[in-house]
Order: structure tokens, then C-alpha cells, then sequence
């Protein structure tokens, strides 16, 4: 019966879904592992009897941009041993525990190049061997007196997500993950995978890089993570893509109780992009692709496809107000907005003081792409 390398190979190899759930499907069905819900609740889930499982060998396709999330989780004995595959930093990690022995490894090449990889799973004594388009890419080996064979019981499944408490991993990761599977070839099985989502996204033909709006809602990202520090010279927001193709407000600040203090909006019928400061407002023409915003104690500067401009604003508790309060990218909060519209359009990058925003950390409306827009 399966050991604890072949127990790994085995898991992979059951990753078989379709669009409905609670159906059998077909393993080369694509689907969207992005599609919004609880941070680490997978978006599929099954369990099958060990005795069913016939094959050692699964292959199936992954394309992505996102650096980090899951990709699937498998375990027994109702969660003590347990397995997963993830990307970390762009390359394939794994993370195994059984009979206590804990295991993690990463290396391989970068998957997060936007191009689809095949990747195959396949069993060879103690050791578990991930190749990549043809190429070895990683070599797990597990071997131990204290490890316990598996002849009976249950095979828990999941696709993005796991079905253990995070605290018990490894290794901490980022678990969301912008990524399409799809031609996958899975031991046999045709057990139908059930999920809480009401429908599942399909992959777009082509992607880009970028965080994709659909003017259907917006991302609210917690700025106190990233401003910790007192900044000499200001606090500055950056935001890449190409303005001339987005309609809605790309982003905004309130703080907590108090009126609008910030937001940047596109509108296509002027062919204008309008900085609003508290009362203040300028209108920027949209034939940029860079937009770089840095806040004072008693300014502020704009810089837009190379050029500069500096509005006086009175604000000495600038950093304290700024961590107190929320970014809404995409959008702007709060009902009471005349004139307030959701973005649709790709921002290609977002930065806070030089460090990118992931969106897959954000509230986020369910339409958002954190990591691929469509071409």
C-alpha cells in the first residue's frame, strides 16, 4: 500500500475537477484556482478510499504570475499526515508531515512567467520526483523508523487551499493564488470534487501581468503594514499601466470617520485623470503610464510621464493618519459619493513606499484578479 512518498504522488494525481460541482468531470477541465473566497478554504475538496487509487504518475499544466499560493493539499488519518504543493517566491515548495517527521523543500525553476508548465508527480521508492516540462525539478525523500504505513482509510483532497489549521505548517506562505490548471491526467479517479462556490471561474485565453478590475468592485488594503517607520521624506504611492485604458477611480484614503482625503480617477469621456486633495483638484491628461504620488507634512508632488508638480497641503500627522486609514484600490468607499465609480481597467503595478501590493492579502471583490489581467 502507499507509503508516505507514494501517499504524496498519489494525492496530486486525484486533482480532477469540472466546472459544476458535486458532478463528475473531466481532468482537463481549466480552472481559475483564483477565484475569491476565505483565505485558506480550498476551492474544491474530495475523499476517496485508499483502495481505489491505482496509479502513481499525475501530470497537468499550471500557468500563472502570481509568486506565491497554494496549488493542492492531500492527507490521511483525518489530517495527521498531510501534504502540500505551493509556490513560493515563483518556485515549486512542498511541505509533507507523517508520523510526526516534518519536511520541507523547495527549489526548481520559476513557474510564475505567465506560460503554461507541465508538471509531473511521480513515485520512485522513498523518494517523490517533481519534473518540470521534461526536466527534473524537484526531489523529495522521506525515510524513517518512526513512519507509520498507510493500508486503509481515506485520502483527503483539496485544490487551493487546506484542510488542516495554518498553524500547524511548516513553512508560513501567502495561500491565495491567481493560477489556472488544466489537462490534467489523474490516477483514474472520477470521484466528483465538491465546492462552496456557487460558480467556478474559467481561464482567460491570454493574460498579462497586472491586477485586473472589472468595474464591478474594489481591493481594500490595510496601509499600517507597510508604513512602520517614520519617513524623513514623505510617503509615496506608485501606481504603473496605461491610464488611457481604465475608467473609474483607481484609488482612494479615508480615514476612519472623517471625509475623502485622497483618490486618484480616470474618466474616459474627458480623456482626464483627476487628483482630488481634500478640496483640491487637478486634472492630468491620461497619455501617461507611471503616476507617482508623494504625501508631506505640508505638500504634496505629483509625477506623471516626466512631469512634476507640487500642491502645498497643511497636514503634520500625515503618517499617523495614513496608518490609521485604509487604501481602497479600485474604488471609492463609502455610499455617500456622488459621482463614485469602480475601476475597470489593468493596473499593472501598485507600490507603498517601494514595496509592491499584493492584492491577494486585501479585501477584495470577487471579480479582482490579483496577479493577471486579459489581453
Amino acid at each position: 500500500m502507499a507509503s508516505g512518498p507514494l501517499l504524496l504522488t498519489l494525492s496530486i494525481t486525484a486533482l480532477a475537477w469540472g466546472i459544476q460541482a458535486k458532478k463528475e468531470i473531466s481532468g482537463s477541465t481549466a480552472v481559475d484556482l483564483g477565484q475569491h473566497r476565505d483565505a485558506w478554504r480550498p476551492l474544491m475538496h474530495l475523499s476517496v478510499n485508499l483502495t481505489k487509487i491505482r496509479g502513481i504518475t499525475s501530470t497537468f499544466q499550471l500557468r500563472t504570475y502570481d509568486p506565491e499560493g497554494t496549488i493542492f493539499y492531500g492527507d490521511t488519518k483525518n489530517g495527521r499526515d498531510w501534504f502540500i504543493l505551493a509556490l513560493k517566491d515563483g518556485v515549486p515548495l512542498m511541505q509533507i508531515s507523517r508520523s510526526g517527521v516534518l519536511v520541507f523543500v523547495v527549489g526548481g525553476p520559476k513557474l510564475n512567467d505567465g506560460r503554461w508548465h507541465t508538471l509531473e508527480l511521480s513515485n520512485h521508492g522513498d523518494f517523490v520526483v517533481l519534473e518540470v516540462d521534461g526536466s527534473r525539478g524537484l526531489l523529495v525523500g522521506l525515510q524513517s523508523d518512526t513512519i507509520e504505513e498507510v493500508v486503509s482509510g481515506s485520502l483527503r483532497l483539496a485544490i487551493g487551499g487546506i484542510l488542516i489549521p495554518k498553524e500547524r505548517l511548516f513553512v508560513q506562505l501567502e495561500p491565495q493564488l491567481d493560477a489556472c490548471v488544466r489537462d490534467g491526467s489523474w490516477l483514474n479517479l472520477s470521484n466528483p470534487w465538491e465546492t462552496d462556490a456557487e460558480q467556478l471561474r474559467p481561464c482567460r485565453q491570454n493574460i498579462r501581468p497586472g491586477s485586473f478590475f472589472s468595474g464591478s468592485g474594489m481591493a481594500v488594503v490595510n496601509s499600517s503594514a507597510v508604513l512602520q517607520t517614520e519617513y524623513e521624506h514623505g510617503v509615496t504611492i506608485r501606481v504603473l499601466g496605461d491610464f488611457a485604458k481604465m475608467d473609474g477611480t483607481i484609488l482612494s484614503i479615508r480615514p476612519p470617520g472623517q471625509a475623502l482625503m485622497f483618490a486618484v480617477v480616470a474618466d474616459n469621456n474627458t480623456k482626464e485623470v483627476t487628483v482630488i486633495l481634500g478640496g483640491y483638484k487637478m486634472s492630468l491628461k491620461e497619455d501617461f503610464k507611471e503616476l507617482e504620488m508623494t504625501f508631506g507634512t505640508d505638500w504634496m508632488e505629483i509625477r506623471n510621464g516626466g512631469h512634476a508638480s507640487k500642491v502645498p497641503w497643511e497636514n503634520p500627522e500625515l503618517l499617523k493618519t495614513l496608518r490609521e486609514s485604509h487604501v481602497a484600490i479600485g474604488g471609492l468607499p463609502g455610499k455617500d459619493d456622488a459621482g463614485s465609480s469602480f475601476l475597470r481597467g489593468c493596473l499593472e503595478k501598485i507600490q507603498i513606499q517601494g514595496k509592491d501590493v499584493d492584492l491577494d492579502g486585501a479585501n477584495k471583490h470577487p471579480s479582482i484578479s490579483s496577479h493577471s489581467c486579459p489581453l
